[in-house]
């Protein structure tokens, strides 16, 4: 018995030593990200590769969106938005499944208790004594890893359990950066609200000022005709916001989990954004962007699929032990002989011929490595390309918000001279409601060019993975 136990004892610590050197763990393949990110400041040049580990996206929520409004309503969306509440139940599962990988490294154990009650018939008529038999059997069986079956196994569960964590961050950052917008996209719609009832009461005025002038003067019919469609047409601009203000309430709502309502909100002149980033274009895109990760971690699972059809190939060591109490090896109608038995049994089963299985399946294996890794390099250029987008689009729009500032302030002036000037008889109507109707356009397009660059800010933000 101690002979066969030492035996045993050996034969794990073996093939232990087997499986784990027999395959090497995953490692990143190699890949360029040269020029992944584009240099805003300069056209035809990128921003260099860089070791700096400094990034945006490590930067916490809380320091990005200051807006209280806006923080009360990111906490909501985290604590009862169904996508995010659904990804943490992905990693639940991960984690039940990683659990069931690493138990199957210890035997299984079955305890399968039997009795029998028994007597021969020695005539019609008579019978002799019952024979009575028991036995209570514990079985443990135990498929011995030798080439790494269950290792690659237990380390695809692990990076499966990576993968969703993954995917639960990429979810929580895109409820926060979606919040962020649609609060952002309600604070620019307030603000062009309020634009559009001032020009609304402007336009009113021009109305009847043309009104007064053709009772007075005699002004033309047209100039009157003219400046009403143009009172009209902005009283059905704001209208048509009020609406979209309405809609965008909605779609906020839904985000933070509440039925449809009013939100309550701050102005978009108070808003205050970080204005300098660090992007940290190598380390940043490989790790901290969830998504990305995730890409990586997939590839990893199928880099441990293919260690697993290779496995395959090899002999499979099962090894069965018994130890029961009996009194079946006794003679019948012996009341309670019991006493302990056991037996060890070993099978090594190698497969030599199984239909092209198992090379199908290796094939099968490489192939889908070959995909995810296609994929994961795929994700990584989108992830720059983001990243890209979002800076120019923080630049152009700072840039472009300064020219509409100036550009408002000229106009607000060409629409005091030319009101003044019709008074007095030297302008014309329609210069009138073309100088208002620049200054509108303006007024609007400033609004959504400061509005362009919170939602650069955000974008950025997500594109490195914020939300933590």
């Amino acid at each position: 018995m101690k002979k066969s136990i030492n035996i045993i004892i050996s034969g794990i610590v073996l093939s232990t030593l087997a499986s784990c050197g027999l395959y090497k763990k995953y490692e990143r393949p190699d890949v360029n990200i040269d020029g992944i990110v584009r240099d805003t400041a300069n056209i035809n040049a990128v921003l260099p590769v860089s070791a700096d580990t400094t990034n945006f996206g490590d930067v916490a929520w809380q320091e990005v969106f200051t807006d209280a409004q806006l923080q009360k309503l990111i906490n909501m969306a985290l604590e009862d938005n169904v996508d995010l509440l659904n990804a943490a139940e992905n990693v639940k599962m991960a984690e039940a499944q990683l659990q069931a990988a690493r138990l199957a490294f210890i035997p299984s154990f079955n305890f399968t208790p039997s009795g029998t009650l028994a007597k021969a018939l020695s005539g019609p008529f008579e019978t002799s004594q019952w024979s009575k038999t028991y036995s209570l059997p514990v079985t443990a069986t135990w498929n011995v890893d030798l080439f790494g079956n269950l290792l690659s196994q237990n380390r695809s569960a692990k990076v499966a359990l990576i993968a969703s964590q993954d995917y639960q961050q990429a979810v929580r950052s895109r409820v926060i950066c979606g919040v962020a917008n649609c609060y952002y996209t309600l604070l620019m719609l307030d603000r062009q609200l309020e634009i559009l009832s001032d020009m609304e009461q402007l336009t009113k005025e021009t109305w009847e000022m043309m009104k007064l002038q053709k009772e007075l003067r005699g002004a033309r019919e047209t100039s009157v005709v003219s400046a009403q469609a143009a009172y009209l047409s902005v009283k059905s601009q704001k209208i048509d916001m009020q609406r979209q203000i309405r809609e965008t309430e909605n779609t906020l709502s839904l985000l933070t989990g509440m039925s449809a309502q009013s939100i309550q909100r701050n102005k978009l002149e108070d808003q205050q954004l970080p204005t300098s980033f660090a992007t940290g274009v190598n380390i940043a895109l490989l790790s901290n962007r969830p998504d990305v990760h995730a890409a990586e971690m997939q590839m990893a699972q199928c880099f441990y699929g293919i260690e697993t059809a290779r496995s395959r190939f090899y002999p499979a060591l099962n090894i069965n032990a018994t130890g029961a109490f009996t009194n079946s090896l006794t003679g019948a109608g012996v009341a309670n002989p019991g006493f302990w038995i056991a037996s060890f049994v070993a099978s090594l089963a190698q497969p030599i011929f199984q239909n092209g299985k198992l090379v199908a399946g290796l094939k099968v294996a490489k192939a889908k490595y070959q995909q995810a890794y296609n994929e994961w390099e795929y994700s990584l250029l989108s992830a720059g390309s983001e990243v890209s987008n979002a800076l120019v689009l923080y630049n152009s729009s700072h840039q472009k918000s300064l020219v509409d500032r100036e550009r408002v302030d000229v106009l607000t002036k060409s629409v005091d001279y030319t009101r003044e000037l019709f008074r007095m008889g030297s302008s014309s109507y329609l210069e009138v409601i073309t100088a208002q109707q620049n200054l509108l356009n303006a007024e609007l397009n400033q609004v959504s060019d400061d509005f362009n660059k919170m939602q650069a800010v955000v974008n950025l933000y997500s594109a490195l993975g914020g939300g933590r």
